[in-house]
């Protein structure tokens, strides 16, 4: 069974007001509502550009799930197009609109939904917000720290912390939600359920036509005080012909820009002049003169001169780099190791690292101990650098190298060979003959060895390995 819409939409500028920064629409297939805000930064402009993007989407040819994708891709050219408004004109920035769109294929709903613009809808006699209110009353709310009455009457209740701004971070919360016969949805500014209380609403959407409703509750809120303007955007959700007809509607700032009636600074700032004079409900005074538009959206004020904000952040990072730079090269000098510097041992001051252009290291002190002199272990200990926490670390791991490489040289010594005794001759008995003349034989003496050491074999440091 597919189903259709009966709507009605109307727009309010209020009572305190002289210019209307609300824009809705209303078509067969589309409900949506944007509500401006930025004072002299054309919250008007914000909100009549975001509603001309994203009515596009009023088409029977996007159904189920494919219109979560086209409510978020809209929403975020709506988006672009309010960066391009800044682009052209600085003096916008620090405008925004809220968006909350109901998309519908004739059997189910799409909802997109940034700020505190609000979606209803009464079932069955039940009242129940479709939307998530963005702003900082509600997250106190959502933690637990304040009750939903307290949030009714709580001083800040309008401050917004997601917006549409023209900035990459505005992205909608996105939700398919079930429709049936007998429904009736309702889109609201700010300036309906800030004054009206849940039970008055639900009690005026339990009967009536949407024209008769959307009148009903614009009214409850003007008698309650309220001086914002008002929008509202009421549908019933029919199995007949809907009595409105096909054709869409479009109030508020959206309709009065593309008729050229209003313009964009001027009317804002006669606003102001108006609250601050006393005026339709304003305070007397120099501290009343501020409007309370300018405070709805207070973390992206105006800027004047957005190239001097750039300019100045530029110079912000640069300065970040370059003195994170500085640091760390700092850091580097306040280093030490052990390496060695040709066939000697060195203190290098610095880290083992080079950069293009710029050395991180140098020789601090080169010692007078030879880098052969050390066994192989503590040879290739120094040549692969030894690293030390501070100078003194440095030095004493050289005295240790020095110790090690005298023991190393007094392990090594050569030691004098023992000089050889000579051998003594053995006595023979006497042989009974007579003795014979004969003259004696000169013998010539034995040669015997001296006392002199063999020369050494140079010893190589390594055969001192394991010397600590």
């Amino acid at each position: 069974m597919t189903l259709s819409l009966d709507y009605a939409t109307l727009s309010d500028v209020g009572r305190v007001r002289r210019n209307n920064e609300d824009s809705a629409y209303a078509g067969p297939h589309l409900l949506l509502l944007a509500d401006g805000m930025g004072g002299a930064a054309a919250g008007e402009v914000a909100s009549a550009a975001a509603v001309q993007v994203i009515r596009r989407l009023d088409t029977s040819e996007i159904s189920g799930e494919d219109m979560i994708e086209a409510l978020a891709g809209a929403v975020h050219r709506a988006n672009e197009r309010l960066s391009e408004l800044v682009e052209e004109d600085p003096e916008r920035e620090g405008m925004g609109s809220t968006v909350t769109a109901l998309m519908f294929d004739g059997t189910q709903l799409g909802l997109a939904h940034l700020g505190d613009s609000r979606a209803y809808r009464l079932r069955d006699g039940q009242l129940y917000q479709l939307s998530h209110d963005h702003t900082f009353v509600q997250s106190l709310v959502d933690e637990g720290r304040i009750s939903q009455e307290e949030a009714f009457t709580h001083p800040h209740r309008n401050l917004i912390l997601r917006v549409l701004d023209g900035r990459p971070d505005s992205d909608p919360d996105l939700e398919i939600l079930d429709v049936r016969a007998g429904d009736r949805l309702m889109l609201c500014s700010d300036g309906l359920p800030d004054y009206v209380s849940d039970e008055v609403i639900a009690a005026s959407m339990a009967s009536g036509t949407p024209d008769s409703v959307v009148v009903e509750l614009i009214t409850h809120a003007l008698e309650a005080g309220s001086n914002d303007n008002v929008t509202c955007v009421v549908a019933d959700v029919v199995e007949t012909e809907p009595a409105s007809g096909v054709r869409p509607q479009l109030v508020g700032a959206a309709a009065e820009l593309a008729q050229g009636s209003t313009g964009r600074g001027e009317p804002t700032t006669a606003v102001r002049a108006g609250v601050g004079d006393g005026h339709g409900g304003g305070h007397g005074g120099h501290g009343g003169a501020l409007d309370p538009e300018e405070l709805r959206y207070a973390p992206r004020p105006p800027k004047r001169f957005p190239w001097l904000r750039r300019i100045a952040v530029l110079v912000v990072i640069l300065g970040l780099i370059g003195g994170g730079a500085w640091f760390a090269y700092s850091w580097t000098q306040k280093q030490y190791y052990v390496g060695t510097d040709g066939d000697y041992v060195a203190i290098f001051k610095g880290v083992e690292a080079d950069l293009p252009g710029l050395s991180l290291s140098k020789v601090y002190e080169r010692q007078a101990l030879q880098v052969d002199k050390l066994p192989t272990y503590s040879r290739e200990q120094v040549e692969g650098n030894i690293q030390a926490d501070d100078l003194a670390g440095a030095r004493s791991i050289v005295a240790e190298l020095q110790h090690t490489a005298t023991e190393c040289a007094a392990k090594v010594k050569p030691t004098p060979t023992p000089t050889p005794k000579p051998s003594t001759p053995v006595s023979k008995p006497p042989v009974s003959k007579p003795p014979v003349s004969s003259p004696p034989a000169s013998t010539a003496p034995a040669t015997t060895p001296t006392g002199t050491a063999s020369p050494s074999t140079p010893v190589d440091p390594d055969d001192c390995d394991g010397v600590r």
